[in-house]
């Protein structure tokens, strides 16, 4: 490979799928140092695009040429052999694996787990994402299993990084940390493929960058002399849009956690220690926070999925449902959206129809004992229809779509339930711009309709632009919740450090 030769060069990718042309003809290049956007909305095909790339996904045509010769790249093994690594937007990871044993998985020399391990800790340190190789992925936040996936892939000295949504559900000081290693590896002639919808990111980051829409090749631009305004407008063809939020007087304590103290089953968990939380009617109350502080610990026990020894510390609606399981909160009222969308939040073989069956059977989908097909379809094409879910149709599996997608869907089913309260954990996890402001807009109408809306995020910008009162998590304690007009970032970021909670 000549100083001059591109490392990876695509020429008129296709590929289809039984209900979507996910690529068509596309013609992609990228050179050695260079940082590579690739944009577009959900289901665009960058994914498949990447996939493609790594040796997951098969073309139906086009030629992929790496370092100056044609290659048919017919594995992941055979592409890291070439120098070529990937990091996936949803997780490869064994729960019941240690992160040692997993990544050695992923080895394709044999390494003993001890060597191994020395190697993760000193790779994890020295990109400011620590991680402890003896632990169990189970026991892992969504946050520290991207850690997991970035690490691996960075023990392997890629000549081709490509990163899918690395950073959504990182912190910011971890993004900045991240960036400045992404940095590093260009200018020692790494070439990094980066696919995130944070416009604000991209232009940071990225030396140049080429725009997917509908499958197709639409634009190419150069991410630091556009604004984010401009770059939304090539990736959707139209303005970015805005939410709308205007104040209004909340209502009475439509849920309410008091005292909650609660040891951790998990060796690797957070204990919650004395949380104090009111969420009224009309009003959206963000919680921020470092991925592991809690969240999982403090949604568990909301959603039911860990029933409290005490029916009185939490309330919802005025009744005490603390020994209450999720199907009972429900009944009283609750929508809940986990951050796990696969396996959790829907169940991936499934159809969508029966997807929004899971959550919804006292909706009427399910009468005196038998499902109401008609009645599941039909809330589910409503679901497809207003968040635009890119998709085959009700009949498609949850599996087959892109993770915006899906997320959009699952969000969706959940607001379209009607609930009185409603929590959402990362409401916007690898959402396109306009997707995502399409979410945010749908929880603030929710909000205005009366609705009780706690939301967990790791966006703050996110948190700031729908949400009336904000606290912050950090080591298991729950700050009290501000209007959001009396703080700001910065308050938050140190708060969300460990300083100033209580």
């Amino acid at each position: 490979m000549t100083s001059n030769t591109p490392r990876l060069v695509l020429s008129g990718i296709s590929k289809r799928y039984p209900t979507v042309i996910a690529n068509q003809g596309i013609d992609l290049t990228v050179r050695a140092g260079e940082i590579h956007a690739l944009l577009g909305e959900n289901g665009a095909g960058k994914s498949t695009l990447m996939k493609i790339v790594y040796g997951v996904t098969k073309p139906d045509a086009g030629d992929i040429v790496w370092e100056g010769r044609e290659v048919t790249i017919d594995s992941p093994a055979q592409a890291r052999r070439l120098g070529i690594g990937m990091v996936f937007q949803h997780f490869a990871l064994f729960e019941s694996l240690t992160v040692a044993e997993n990544i050695s998985l992923s080895l394709d020399e044999p390494e003993s787990i001890q060597a191994l391990s020395g190697r993760i800790t000193e790779v994890s340190q020295r990109y400011g994402l620590p991680i402890d190789p003896s632990r169990m992925v189970h026991t892992m936040s969504v946050g520290e299993r991207q850690r997991v996936e970035i690490v691996r892939c960075l023990l392997q000295n890629p000549k081709l990084l490509i990163m899918d949504e690395p950073t959504s559900v990182l912190t910011p000081q971890a993004v900045l940390v991240l960036f400045d290693t992404l940095r590093r590896l260009a200018a020692e002639g790494c070439s990094i493929l980066y696919i995130s919808h944070k416009l604000d990111e991209i232009r940071a980051l990225c030396d140049t960058a080429t725009v997917l829409r509908g499958g197709k090749v639409t634009g190419y631009a150069n991410p630091k002399q556009e604004t984010s305004s401009q770059l939304a407008r090539l990736m959707i063809g139209t303005d970015l849009p805005e939410c709308a939020s205007q104040p209004q007087e909340a209502g009475p304590v439509l849920m309410e956690v008091k005292d909650l103290s609660l040891h951790s089953a998990d060796p690797f968990g957070t204990h919650l220690q004395h949380i104090d939380l009111q969420v009224r009617a009309g009003e959206i109350v963000g919680i921020a926070g470092i991925s592991g502080n809690g969240q999982k610990e403090l949604l568990a026990a909301i959603s039911g999925e860990v029933p409290q020894e005490a029916a009185h510390t939490v309330t919802l609606c005025g009744q005490a449902v603390g020994r209450m399981n999720p199907a009972q909160r429900r009944s009283v009222g609750l929508t809940f959206v986990p951050e796990e969308r696969l396996g959790r939040g829907a169940v991936p073989p499934m159809s969508l129809s029966n997807n929004a069956l899971l959550t919804g059977a006292r909706q009427g989908m399910v009468q005196l004992g038998v499902i109401q097909r008609q009645a599941t379809t039909t809330f589910a094409r409503a679901v497809i229809e207003r968040f635009k879910v890119a998709c085959g149709g009700p009949t498609a599996l949850a599996t087959s779509l892109s993770g915006g997608n899906l997320q959009k869907f699952i969000v969706g089913r959940e607001i379209m339930l009607k609930p009185k309260v409603m929590v959402v954990s990362q409401p916007t996890w690898g959402v396109d711009v306009g997707a995502a402001m399409l979410i945010r807009q749908a929880l603030i109408d929710l909000r205005n309709q009366g609705v009780a809306i706690l939301v967990i995020s790791e966006e703050l910008d996110e948190l700031f632009m729908i949400s009336d009162r904000m606290a912050v998590i950090a080591n298991g304690q729950l700050s009290p919740a501000l209007p959001t007009a009396s703080t700001n970032p910065e308050q938050i970021g140190l708060q969300m450090s460990g300083q100033q909670v209580g």
